[in-house]
């Protein structure tokens, strides 16, 4: 626990503290941010990236087996990158004018999970089976990875249990997964889950346990019971290399679709990416990844509700994952299930100390109005938690990130990275949309 005297403390030395604390809106800029020749040494090469990459590549003829519906793209899992210009148009006439174009990379529409856990959930898990398979000697890496979907590998992943903690998404993804591949699955998750996805993993065959506290205490949970187990595998979602891994691949693949759409990025075309941010993993990892490729060219922040600002209080005050927010007075109480965090990943978090560029936070009723807005103009629909980054150019704007920067927006490409949607049922849609244009009027 942190004394009065000592949030005093922090408040003085960083006074938006007391705006954060207030539950307002605020953009942040990161002071400890460095420029790409300045970087310290990272845990994470560019080589064990492209390695990641690979490894999906290697696993394609096992989704297309195990998924039919991933035939059509040879088994890759990737989303679509989509200019959103009647959005920035509507966003425009509400507020400053946004400069530079506007994107949403759609990873709500990643094939049969979701979201952009996907990304580093499946790869977790897809590494912990071929290290297990590769060290029994039943697989070698030019086998064709179909093989995988036999009984004969079910029945040995069958031996293995794996857990997770989770608020939703990440919980989907690796329930998904790792049941497919025969493994016993246990996530662990915190009162503010959504019931359609605790009632989506248990369809699946999953086990699920329910706590009645935050995420700290359902991943704490979910640790200690796993490793407890020999033949246990805990997905740490607080300190996995291999998932911040998996997210990494997400800046790669984008890169591809930039330089397919003809966008370019450099000193004189600057890239802005947007991330929804939980415990600071998936939006570390995609950071990560293009600070790798583009340097000091790309410029990526975080947005958290002003009610879960978990990676924002550990930056602000220096204090990493030793902090959460209930020690500051804030409830963690969202609507945003994705984004309810109380503590960060100390990993991810001690990492985005220096690559990010800076943080906003925004309020739960504005994440459904622009719900709303995004299914009128562009007919998609993202969950909450996923629209954050749509106003992340006009937070930005009303800094002196720019000018600090000497950073002409005229020639900005904004991506608002989205995070989940598709398996949302129909039902919950429609209470969301419904929510929005209420908060519209």
């Amino acid at each position: 626990m942190y004394s009065k005297n000592k949030i005093d403390s922090f408040i003085k030395e960083s006074p938006i503290l007391k705006e954060i604390i207030d539950l307002k809106p605020v953009a942040w800029l990161n002071p400890n941010k460095k420029k790409m020749a300045e970087m310290p040494s990272f845990p994470i090469k560019k080589e064990e990236m492209e390695a990641a990459e690979q490894l999906w590549h290697r696993f394609a003829p096992f989704f297309v087996k195990a998924f039919p519906e991933t035939a059509a793209t040879d088994g890759i899992l990737e989303s679509p990158l989509k200019e959103i210009q009647k959005m920035k148009t509507l966003l425009n006439q509400e507020s400053s004018m946004m400069q530079g174009r506007l994107f949403l990379k759609c990873d709500n529409a990643l094939p049969f999970a979701g979201s952009i856990k996907a990304r580093g959930g499946f790869f977790e898990v897809l590494h912990y089976a071929e290290q297990l398979a590769l060290n029994a000697g039943i697989l070698k890496k030019d086998d064709d990875y179909s093989i995988l979907t036999s009984d004969q590998f079910r029945k040995f992943f069958s031996k293995y249990k794996i857990g997770v903690g989770s608020t939703g998404n990440l919980g989907l993804s690796i329930g998904i997964i790792s049941a497919k591949l025969g493994f016993q699955v246990t996530v662990y998750v915190s009162g503010d889950a959504k019931k359609w996805k605790k009632d989506l993993l248990r369809s699946k065959g999953v086990e699920v346990i329910e706590f009645e506290g935050d995420f700290s205490k359902a991943i704490l949970a979910g640790r200690q019971k796993t490793n407890s187990d020999p033949m246990g595998y805990f997905v740490d979602d607080e300190n996995s290399n291999e998932l911040f891994l998996g997210y990494t691949v997400g800046a790669i693949r984008l890169a591809k679709q930039l330089e397919e759409a003809n966008i370019k990025v450099d000193a004189e075309h600057p890239l802005f990416v947007y991330s929804p941010c939980g415990v600071g993993g998936s939006p570390g990892g995609t950071a990560f990844g293009l600070k790798k490729i583009y340097g000091d060219n790309v410029h990526c922040f975080y947005v958290e509700p002003t009610h879960s600002p978990a990676v924002l209080t550990g930056l602000v005050t220096g204090e990493m994952s030793n902090i959460s927010v209930h020690d500051i007075g804030i409830d963690n109480k969202t609507e945003a299930d994705g984004l309810a965090v109380g503590r960060p990943s100390n990993f991810a978090t001690n990492i985005s100390n220096h690559i990010i560029s800076g943080e906003y936070t925004i309020e739960d009723d504005r994440l459904f109005v622009l719900l709303a807005q995004l299914m009128d103009t562009e007919q998609i629909f993202l969950e909450p938690s996923a629209t954050a980054g749509l106003i992340g150019p006009q937070m930005i704007a009303k800094t002196d990130y720019a000018a600090k920067h000497n950073i002409n927006m005229e020639n900005a490409t904004h991506i608002a990275w989205a995070t989940g949607g598709d398996l949302v049922p129909d039902e919950e849609r429609k209470e969301f949309y419904k929510k929005g244009c209420s908060s519209l009027v």
